[in-house]
C-alpha cells in the first residue's frame, strides 16, 4: 500500500524516510499556519531532531514562523495560538505580520508573494538556508488543476518541486507525497489539536472551490494520487528539456555576435528546445524579480511564431516580453536584452510628429507583444 492510499496515521520509519528530505546541519525554518498540516510538521519535525540528537547523530537548528497575513479579526489571536503550541514542544517562532494595503483583485497570489517574501526575509535575518513547508498531495493535487485551468504546459503542470530554491533559499516540501487526511490522523493518535482556517472553505477562492468538487472528479478519475503522478511525470520530461536546452545553448551563438543567438541556429531547434531556450533567457535578463512575473506560456508561443517569421523571411523584428526586448537584427542576430522603460505617450503639438517616428523605428518595429 501506498503512503499515499490510506487513511491511517503515519509511521515512525514513514515519518523519518519524509523527513529524510531536510538537511541534517544548519538552521531550518518551518512555515507553519496553525492548520494540521503545518502543525504535523512542527511536531514530527522536533521529534524526529531529537531523535537524532539522542542517538548522537548531528541535527538541524529548527525555528518556525507565522504568517499573519491580516485578512480577519482573528488572525492575530490564531498566531499567537499557533505561538503557543511552538513553545510547548521547544521550537522558537516568531510571527511575521503582512502589513500594508491588500488587493481588491488576485488577493490569493498577493497573499502567497507576501507569505514567501516574508519568510525568505526571515530566514535570511536567522543565516538559514531552507524553509520546509507543509505542502501535501492534496495541494499538489489542486495546484496541477489550476494551472490546467489555467493553460498551464508541461512545466506549469509539474505542480511543486519536492525541493525549490527561491531568491537563495531552498524550499522543502517533505509532506508532498502525503495526503491531508494521514497528517491530521497522525495529530489525533498523538492528542494534538489544530485550527481550522475558515478561508479553507471560502468559495470566493479558486482552492476552496476546487476542495468543494473533490467527491465528483474523484468518481472521473481525477484522485489526488493520479494528479500528482502527472505531475511526476511532467517533472521529469522538464529534466530533459531542460538537459537538452542546456547542450543546445552554446551551439546558437552567433559567429560575429557572441552575446547573441544565431537566428537560423534558433530556427532548427525543435518548437520545445526554442520556447525553453527563449523563456530561460528571458527571465535572466529580466532582473532578480522575473520569478515574480511569470511567462505566459500563450504569449511565448505567439512570441516564437513572430521570431519564427521573422527568421524564415529574412526580416527584422522587435518584441518586449516580460520586461525584456527581443530582437532579430539584420545580421541574423537574435539579441534578448533588459527591455527599456516605458515611455510616456506625448500629447500636445508635436504628438502626431513623434509618432509617426515611432513608426518609422529601425528594425521593423511592428508594435509590442507584452
Amino acid at each position: 500500500m501506498s503512503i499515499a492510499s490510506t487513511s491511517a496515521p503515519l509511521t515512525e520509519p514513514e515519518v523519518a524516510a519524509l523527513l529524510g528530505l531536510l538537511p541534517d546541519a544548519g538552521c531550518i525554518v518551518l512555515a507553519i499556519s496553525g492548520g494540521a498540516d503545518s502543525t504535523a510538521l512542527m511536531v514530527l519535525a522536533q521529534r524526529w531532531r531529537s531523535a537524532r540528537e539522542k542517538r548522537g547523530e548531528p541535527a538541524p537548528k529548527l525555528i518556525a514562523a507565522t504568517v499573519d497575513h491580516g485578512l480577519r479579526p482573528q488572525s492575530r489571536a490564531e498566531a499567537e495560538w499557533v505561538a503557543g503550541v511552538a513553545t510547548r514542544h521547544g521550537v522558537p517562532h516568531e510571527i511575521l505580520a503582512w502589513t500594508g494595503p491588500k488587493p481588491k483583485s488576485g488577493l490569493e497570489q498577493a497573499a502567497r508573494s507576501a507569505r514567501r517574501r516574508l519568510l525568505i526575509g526571515f530566514a535570511c535575518r536567522y543565516g538559514a538556508n531552507h524553509i520546509a513547508t507543509a505542502h501535501t498531495l492534496d495541494d499538489q493535487a489542486e495546484t496541477v488543476l489550476m494551472r490546467l485551468a489555467a493553460g498551464s504546459g508541461p512545466s506549469g503542470l509539474a505542480g511543486m518541486r519536492q525541493a525549490q530554491g527561491w531568491q537563495g533559499v531552498t524550499f522543502l516540501r517533505p509532506f508532498l507525497s502525503v495526503g491531508k487526511v494521514r497528517l491530521a490522523a497522525t495529530l489525533r493518535a498523538i492528542g494534538i489539536d489544530w485550527l481550522e482556517d475558515p478561508m479553507n472553505a471560502d468559495l470566493s477562492f479558486a482552492r476552496p472551490r476546487l476542495r468543494a468538487a473533490r467527491a465528483v472528479l474523484t468518481r472521473e478519475g481525477l484522485t489526488p494520487e493520479r494528479l500528482g503522478r502527472l505531475a511526476e511525470r511532467m517533472a521529469r520530461y522538464e529534466e530533459v528539456v531542460a538537459g537538452a536546452a542546456a547542450v543546445m545553448r552554446p551551439n546558437l551563438r552567433h559567429s560575429e555576435c557572441p552575446e547573441g543567438w544565431d537566428a537560423d541556429a534558433l530556427l532548427a531547434a525543435p518548437p520545445e528546445l526554442a520556447l525553453r531556450l527563449l523563456a530561460d533567457e528571458i527571465v535572466r535578463v529580466s532582473g532578480p524579480d522575473a520569478q515574480t512575473r511569470p511567462i505566459r506560456l500563450g504569449r511565448l508561443e505567439a512570441l516564437w511564431q513572430d521570431l519564427r517569421a521573422a527568421i524564415v523571411n529574412r526580416r527584422t523584428v522587435r518584441r518586449t516580453l516580460a520586461g525584456a526586448l527581443i530582437a532579430v537584427a539584420r545580421d541574423r542576430c537574435v539579441m534578448v536584452t533588459p527591455a527599456p522603460p516605458r515611455r510616456t505617450r506625448p500629447t500636445g503639438r508635436g504628438a502626431n510628429r513623434s509618432s509617426e517616428r515611432s513608426r518609422g523605428a529601425p528594425l521593423g518595429i511592428r508594435g509590442s507583444a507584452v
